[in-house]
């Protein structure tokens, strides 16, 4: 008997199970099952609901909406060993009566099961997010620096403001990535995985930051040590009056050189919207070809 508790965040107890529940169906589904940004929200007690299922005790699924950039944005996960029971479906619709307005309902990986049930609640296929890979040992094209422009790494504490201005200018139609804070950069700072020397800065000669290029590396998928990781391009950005000028493909270049530099990473990854053909093909040529897909389903407000 699957029993739906509702509360405003998860508790610590049900954060703790539901991190091992994301643990086993990324096991599972051999991708990580929630976005960076809306699992930071549902542990640090930021979201506007929270939904959790219980059966027989054991935690069978959750769901939550908090925000994502100036949308309102849903996440919903049930264990890979209580699929197809019916529970997403009572989660969903759970989550569906209990919060009004414009929703967007994220899909990791496109699962048949996802694409019923949005059709059964009347939910319209909004957004694609393409996650495209590479093998990292092949070589990446040389590129010559843009005249006057040097990179260097990020420092933390001296070069966040510098950073956020122009990530917003270049993520200004962004619904996510335009909109991060100074909180999201210091919560970002304090991750496990972030390292300032994957973290790229292209300046002119006063010093004024140009656009970006900042790498993440993923632990290994069993957690053990010494496994094979995946180097992705986390977050790569222009000043729009920097654009043209080569400095995007130079730090495109500097990011995946120092990726396929580091011990364990075997392959490349990154995310461009479906609907960007020139990016697309940008990276094609790069040996970029498509792995998986990530589904924002709309419900209008």
């Amino acid at each position: 008997m699957v029993s739906i508790f509702q509360r405003t965040n998860f508790d610590p107890e049900t954060i703790e199970r539901l991190g091992k529940l994301a643990d086993r169906a990324r096991a599972v589904d051999g991708r990580d099952p929630f976005a960076d940004d809306l699992w930071h929200r549902a542990t640090a007690g930021q979201t506007r609901l929270a939904l959790s299922a219980d059966d027989d005790g054991e935690l069978a699924g959750a769901a939550f909406v908090a925000d994502q950039g100036e949308r309102r944005a849903a996440e919903l996960l049930v264990d890979p060993e209580r699929r197809g029971q019916g529970h997403g479906g009572e989660l969903l619709a759970e989550l569906l009566r209990r919060v009004d307005g414009e929703l967007w309902l994220w899909s990791h990986g496109d699962h048949p099961a996802a694409r019923t049930l949005a059709r059964r609640h009347g939910l319209h296929r909004a957004r694609e997010l393409l996650q495209l890979r590479r093998d990292a040992s092949v070589p990446v094209p040389a590129i010559e620096p843009p005249p006057g422009v040097t990179v260097r790494t990020f420092e933390p504490g001296h070069d966040e403001n510098a950073w956020l201005r122009v990530n917003a200018a270049a993520f200004a139609s962004h619904p996510e990535q335009g909109s991060r804070t100074l909180e999201d950069l210091h919560q970002a700072e304090a991750e496990p995985w972030f390292d300032p020397a994957g973290f790229f800065l292209a300046v002119d000669a006063s010093g004024e930051l140009l656009g970006f290029h900042w790498t993440k590396i993923h632990p290994p998928a069993s957690g053990e040590p010494g496994g094979t990781r995946v180097g992705e391009v986390y977050v790569l950005g222009v000043a729009p009056h920097a654009h043209g000028q080569g400095v995007g493909s130079y730090l495109t270049a500097a990011g995946l050189r120092y990726l396929a530099s580091q011990p364990g990473v075997e392959e490349l990854m990154l995310y461009v919207e479906g609907d960007n053909a020139a990016a697309r093909r940008v990276y094609e040529r790069l040996g970029f070809t498509q792995y998986g897909i990530d589904v924002a389903y709309h419900r209008a407000g």
